[in-house]
């Protein structure tokens, strides 16, 4: 069988050791589907693993790429609720920046109706993340109030739907005004500015938000938990400033904080498989008839992945930007 294209990490460092190399095609084992990708979308784990900060867990593919879109080419055995030829997306280990990927068959989704194999590579990963977060992990409810900052990423307009979609009272920060009005635009009904407004002092004015998603830690932690409403509930999902804080605990037993989190890549199969099966159920339907969609910022080929990477750093992009296999 002829190799595939693939870009490997060719050691920690900026962008530039992302190069393009030949591998053999990967057999998918029980379990397990291969899938012959159109598109691999770009997240920050995948950064950090390029930068040596994220490694993968044991046993998955030491390529980049945990999402991606196309068409299943093999199946292993035991695996019954998909066939060769089915276009599907899929949650991947890791080896999406690749022709081919596997991943177990509980990790696909159905490619909803009405969207492109573009559009369904971008919904995985952060579908999953967004999901299992705010829902399970965060509770929130309708009529609840809830923040997520980075509103403009690709998590956070995927965050603002969804809890718009399902009721809550959405708030976010973002660092420009064209940012700020996207995230109005997709359902926030206060969109903070972070660099000439204090997102906890205008919070406060609407009396604080039942659940924040975060992904910027460090001193953000503090800030977050003056933000909480009585009985509020912090969700960590990334620490791009740091994951050390001071923190002064008081007011978690005073005011009935929580403080939980998680990251996707080192969870179970089976969790995974949970999260998938929720979201088929409760958020595919909505993608289906348009309530919610991915929103896209860019395209690069697979063999200028390194272009894709430099401009998720630059943090200039809206929503989710993908790869051309």
């Amino acid at each position: 069988m002829a190799p595939m294209t693939v870009i490997e990490i060719t050691g920690a460092g900026g962008p530039e050791v992302l190069q393009v190399k030949q591998r053999p095609i990967p057999i998918p084992r029980q379990g397990e589907v291969l899938i012959k990708l159109a598109y691999a979308g770009i997240n920050r784990p995948d950064v950090l693993q390029r930068s040596g900060s994220y490694n993968p867990p044991k046993g998955a593919s030491d390529l980049p790429g945990l999402e991606g879109a196309g068409i299943i080419s093999a199946i292993g055995s035991g695996v019954f609720e998909w066939k060769v030829g089915d276009e599907v997306c899929a949650l991947l280990p890791g080896g999406g920046y690749a022709e081919y990927a596997v991943t177990p068959s509980t990790h696909c989704l159905p490619v909803p109706k009405g969207l492109s194999l573009k559009e369904a590579a971008c919904l995985p990963e952060t579908f999953f993340t967004v999901y299992s977060n705010i829902f399970q992990r965060g509770g929130l409810k309708a009529g609840e109030k809830f923040l997520v900052h980075g509103g403009s990423s690709g998590i956070g307009t995927t965050a603002i739907q969804m809890a718009h979609l399902f009721g809550a009272r959405v708030f976010a920060t973002a660092g420009s005004e064209k940012k700020c009005q996207v995230c109005k635009d997709l359902g926030a009904e206060r969109v903070i500015n972070y660099h000439n407004e204090i997102f906890e002092d205008v919070l406060q004015v609407y009396g604080g938000v039942d659940v924040i998603l975060d992904m910027v830690g460090g001193t953000y932690i503090q800030r977050n938990l003056k933000s909480l409403a009585d009985d509020g509930r912090l969700v960590q999902i990334a620490f791009l400033e740091s994951a050390k804080a001071d923190l002064n605990l008081v007011q978690m037993m005073t005011r009935r904080l929580s403080i939980t989190g998680s990251t996707l890549r080192p969870q179970n199969d089976l969790v995974k498989q949970r999260i998938a099966e929720g979201l088929q159920k409760h958020i595919w339907p909505h993608l289906a008839s348009g309530r919610i969609a991915p929103i896209m910022d860019s395209e690069f080929p697979l063999a200028e992945a390194a272009r894709a990477h430099t401009r998720m750093e630059t943090s200039e992009h809206i929503g989710k930007i993908v790869l051309k296999i």
